[in-house]
């Protein structure tokens, strides 16, 4: 290593990941849907998929494992496999390697984007109805940041005490389901990734990075974009209460009786997902959305959690 220089994992990997990122061929130019779903087969996605192919026929991606059978169902439905890459050494979560793939599906090219989460999402109408005219960002809950405690838990690991401390009565904004122009959503996607450089590699690569990088760099003004009220364009449905949903008709009522085209979150409630699997879960098994964890996995995750409390070197 060189005198004066920084070595964190997460930098090692972000240099390699750039490089990956520009050798992904864009879309074709228009509307396009993109989603991560490695680990997945077709029967965690089915929902996903055909909801969107009712309501919507342009280019649509997901990055996938090598599964034949989940291939052979994404084909079916007119949809663009792409490889997930294989990494050198140290990698983040999935939920930070996404936005190598989503910078690199979007580009720099004429049309919208939406790009979101895979199992936990369905749509119900157009998603680019009515066309975006910026970046949109949407409201998870009405409560402020401070209220959520996973939340400041990364932005103080990522931002600091102070920083967090600012952003603590904005609104938690939801970084699985992001809409807007191609070329907005690729070049938020490239700043959430330099964002979760800053601190050590464990929590630039962990799950909650995301959620972190992305709320700074909307509420800083970092990118501009429009914060979108929850029940909108979107509805976003883990912290709404039960009680206040209902499923009639084939669709996904809101606490206020409207309709949102872009459902999101609908399997933290039992008497949602129960009937949105029956209507789009294509015949394929009904999953539960927590599965038990392998020894292996159990051993990851405290590998991970031992790594957050040891000294890196900076």
């Amino acid at each position: 290593m060189k005198k004066g220089a920084v070595r964190s994992d997460y930098l090692d990997w972000l240099a390699q990941a750039l490089e990956v990122g520009r050798g992904i061929a864009p879309l074709p130019d228009g509307d396009v849907v993109v989603g991560y779903a490695t680990g997945y087969d077709a029967a965690d996605i089915a929902p996903f998929v055909l909801s969107l192919r009712a309501v919507f026929d342009g280019p649509v991606a997901l990055v996938v494992d090598a599964d034949p059978d989940l291939r052979a169902f994404l084909a079916q439905n007119d949809v663009t496999t792409v490889d997930a890459p294989v990494w050198r050494g140290w990698a983040p979560h999935p939920v930070m390697q996404r936005f190598v793939a989503f910078a690199g599906l979007l580009g720099d090219r004429p049309g919208a984007a939406l790009a979101c989460d895979v199992r936990d999402v369905i749509f119900q109408a157009a998603p680019f109805s009515p066309a975006p005219e910026g970046l949109e960002a949407f409201v998870e809950a009405e409560a402020p940041l401070a209220d959520h405690a996973f939340n400041m838990k990364y932005l103080r690991a990522l931002f600091g005490e102070g920083i967090a401390a600012s952003l603590a009565d904005k609104p938690c904004l939801c970084v699985g389901t992001i809409l807007g122009p191609r070329a907005e959503v690729s070049r938020l996607s490239r700043l959430i990734l330099s964002l979760a450089a800053t601190p050590r590699s464990e929590f630039g690569g962990a799950f909650g990075a995301d959620q972190a990088g992305f709320n700074m760099a909307i509420h800083q003004g970092l990118v501009g974009a429009s914060i979108r009220p929850n029940y909108g364009r979107v509805a976003t449905l883990g912290l709404t209460p039960g009680d206040a949903l209902t499923f009639a008709d084939g669709k996904v009522i809101n606490p206020d009786g409207s309709l949102s085209p872009i459902v999101h979150q609908h399997d933290r409630h039992p008497h949602l997902d129960a009937p949105v699997h029956a209507l789009w879960g294509g015949g394929l098994e009904h999953r539960k959305r927590v599965r038990p964890k392998s020894a292996g996995q159990k051993l990851e995750k405290l590998k991970a959690s031992l790594r957050r409390r040891t000294p890196e070197l900076r």
